[in-house]
């Protein structure tokens, strides 16, 4: 299945604008966004850890920044190629006073400067923006933030290689800043209160491609891990979510990830020829005990936007059997089938549909997705837990293909 990528507007650089992915090629152009202004003051306080005096210019952030890495050329032309877009957000937009521009030549990929003396205001700016983009239902709203933010200045990188290089190093005194607080941090990353509440500072450079912030964990068997976590049950659960009925599930994943306007319950096989689910048969054979479908069912007209929703009462004997149909389906190509549904699981419920962005969704209410295929492991920063059956693991990572 194809895997669509975030694309930088509501993920890289949702907290700025509305950059397109053009942000990695700059001959490829995307639509600004609005940015909120915010007034500048002298109140802001340092969000991260300060490690020497707050730069005074943009020369000062500059040097700042190259302790981590490459800021070559640095520029304030308003007009400079090197940013991608006119409405890139500059002095006068959150509390910015200056703006500027560099080359990381390491990574090959520019570093927009922004100097804010009143780091407050332009965290509520960014909060704002993000709170709009949330409220479109835009989920995946700075999933892939590329934002980062000193005592007084914020940058962006347009590169996800600068951005790791710069927050990384035990002693960077630079964070990454997301605003949406539904974000999944993995273990061994930091996550520190901003200076708004609703966002968050973190070490963690979450990407598409992989090519975040370095792993710190191997595959975790958390039923091996002795007592429960502040809000997980004492069985070991990786933290999934679970549901006390078809109800309950619906509500959980509705209306943003899931459109459930039109939901039918039904023990029988329903698909399509664009939608295919993974349990194939009567559900009770699979270990599901309630099983629903949402979008249209078709008719006159072909089926659209189905999704199938189930409560699971034997969560050992549904991966069991989905683990068989994936790799049925690799087999031949190893690939899935563009229609085939990839199964989603929480504690006792699970999801399944061929949507990329509805994955997306469900992966920030920390369903994981069951892959099988040998020799799988996720790239950097992505979870990686056991399944219950042997061979396959769960997982927020999807390959692009």
């Amino acid at each position: 299945m194809r895997l669509q990528r975030i694309s930088a507007a509501t993920a890289a650089l949702a907290a700025l604008t509305t950059l397109a992915t053009a942000c990695e090629d700059p001959k490829k152009n995307g639509t600004p966004a609005q940015s909120p202004a915010a007034a500048a003051t002298a109140s802001g306080q340092a969000s991260p850890p300060a490690a020497g005096p707050a730069p005074a210019t943009l020369a000062g952030a500059q040097a700042h920044v190259q302790q981590y890495t490459s800021c070559e050329n640095l520029s304030t032309d308003p007009n400079d190629s090197r940013v991608p877009l006119s409405g890139f957000i500059g002095a006068g937009d959150w509390g910015i006073t200056e703006r500027g521009v560099c080359t990381d030549k390491k990574a090959r990929g520019e570093i927009v400067l922004f100097l804010t003396p009143d780091m407050k205001a332009f965290q509520q700016a960014a909060k704002d923006h993000a709170a709009k983009l949330l409220a479109e239902g835009r989920g995946d709203t700075d999933l892939a933030s590329r934002t980062v933010v000193g005592k007084n200045f914020a940058l962006t990188a347009l590169k996800t290689a600068t951005a790791v290089s710069l927050v990384d190093p035990p002693n960077s005194d630079l964070r990454i800043l997301s605003c949406n607080p539904d974000i999944f941090v993995p273990e061994g990353f930091k996550k520190e209160k901003a200076l708004v509440e609703g966002c968050f500072l973190t070490d963690y450079v979450n990407s598409p491609d992989g090519q975040g912030s370095p792993h710190r964990g191997a595959v975790r068997d958390p039923s091996t891990e002795g007592a429960a976590k502040p809000g997980q049950p004492s069985t070991g659960s990786p933290g999934l979510p679970s549901a006390g009925s078809i109800a309950e599930l619906k509500k959980l994943v509705s209306p943003h990830t899931v459109d459930c306007t039109k939901m039918t319950v039904t023990d029988e096989h329903i698909q399509s020829i664009d939608y295919m689910p993974v349990v194939d048969g009567p559900p009770s054979a699979w270990g599901v005990t309630q099983r629903a479908v949402c979008g249209e069912l078709g008719g006159e007209q072909r089926a659209h936007n189905l999704n199938w929703l189930d409560t699971v009462s034997d969560m050992k004997t549904l991966q069991t059997k989905a683990k068989a149909a994936q790799l049925a389906d690799l087999k031949d190509d190893g690939r899935l089938k563009a229609t085939a549904s990839k199964l989603l699981v929480g504690t006792n419920i699970a999801v399944e549909t061929n949507n990329a962005n509805v994955r997306r969704g469900l992966y920030q209410l920390q369903f994981l997705y069951l892959n099988c295929e040998t020799g799988f492991t996720a790239p950097a920063g992505y979870r990686l837990e056991k399944a219950q059956v042997e061979g396959c693991v769960l997982t927020n990572y999807e390959r692009p293909s």
